[in-house]
């Protein structure tokens, strides 16, 4: 696991330096997704365990602990994440981490929770003594993950932590943890690039059309990169077109020619969209899709407030349950449709 900084972090690393001689025994790093969070709590978990440091609190990356700990094998750092997490290590959109991959030895699904049975196994490793009496770092992402069971499993832990133990928690939605998680760490949030350094970091990857991608993704620049990677734009392209001209034979239409397209990557798209409708019909301020401006203003023109607000909660209720449609084909449809009756 080779750990970096982006250089939008590097304001945030030397904040938590701040905190290293008094470090707390939890740490909630919490943010937008796709902007490096998890990264970066990789890299401070390096730090913890590097055993010679720069000045600055970064790693090494030459020491025998800087070297386990790159190849997973460090005997003080263990990492707890959802099963679906496994074979992908990087930070992407939370579209991205729905993946539905089947494991080799199992036709059931790989678990989209952090179940109990992670959270209990860290008993065992931290009852046991630290390598050349150091440091204990366990990396728990994303928080959110956490079911009922395994975040009150997770709470013995967080109120009686060993010694030189360290939890850091990566979240993405923290309204989604419970208020015990949350009381019991410190919570530091994880800022937001600018629209130049994202930019300029797409740019260092050589992706095209970096500013349609990073405007797409909502201004993270991670998130941005892995769309970038898919190329073909031409699915997005064609469902903004229908979407900018609703109507019932345009939606059929749509629905027959996307129907093998992934379907929770539809609702996210026409969730930005409508997002975009409402917020310039209130503010005239558009996030995701600012060369369709001429369009978004006239959609808005049409629909009432009330109306686009209860499309908004509509279409969120589809995000939940996009996965697994019945007929990706009439989900679509239902979907459309639903859609261009508030202009009707």
């Amino acid at each position: 696991m080779q750990t970096q900084l982006y250089p939008w972090h590097m304001p945030a690393w030397q904040s938590l330096q701040q905190m290293r001689e008094r470090l707390p025994h939890a740490i909630l790093l919490h943010g937008t997704a796709g902007t490096g969070k998890r990264d970066f709590a990789a890299h401070f978990a390096q730090s913890l365990l590097c055993q010679q440091p720069s000045g600055d609190g970064q790693p090494c990356n030459t020491c025998a602990s800087c070297g386990w700990f790159g190849q997973y094998s460090h005997p003080d750092f263990r990492r707890v994440r959802p099963d679906i997490l496994e074979d992908g290590e990087g930070e992407a959109d939370e579209a991205a981490e729905a993946d539905t991959k089947k494991t080799a030895k199992s036709a059931k699904a790989p678990s989209k929770d952090i179940r109990i049975e992670q959270v209990r196994a860290l008993a065992g490793f931290m009852n046991i003594s630290t390598h050349r009496n150091g440091n204990r770092v366990v990396l728990l992402y994303p928080a959110e993950s956490l079911n009922t069971a395994s975040a009150n499993a997770l709470l013995k832990t967080l109120e009686e932590p060993p010694p030189n133990t360290v939890l850091i928690l990566v979240c993405n939605r923290i309204d989604r943890l419970l208020p015990t998680i949350l009381s019991r760490c410190r919570k530091f949030g994880m800022p937001m690039p600018t629209r130049e350094q994202a930019l300029a970091w797409l740019s260092a990857q050589q992706v095209a059309d970096a500013d349609v991608w990073l405007d797409e993704q909502g201004g993270a620049p991670l998130a941005a990169f892995d769309k970038a990677q898919g190329g073909d734009r031409a699915d997005l392209d064609a469902f903004l077109q229908q979407l900018a001209r609703p109507g019932r034979e345009a939606a059929l239409a749509m629905a027959d020619k996307l129907q093998k397209a992934p379907v929770p990557e539809l609702v996210a798209w026409l969730q930005r969209w409508q997002y975009d409708v409402f917020s310039c019909k209130l503010s005239g301020t558009i996030r995701y899709y600012p060369r369709h401006r001429k369009q978004l203003t006239a959609l808005a023109a049409r629909a009432s407030t009330r109306d686009l607000m209860a499309g908004l909660q509509a279409v969120a209720q589809r995000r939940a349950v996009a996965e697994h449609p019945l007929s990706p084909k009439l989900f679509i449809e239902d979907m459309l449709l639903d859609y261009a009756r508030l202009f009707s």
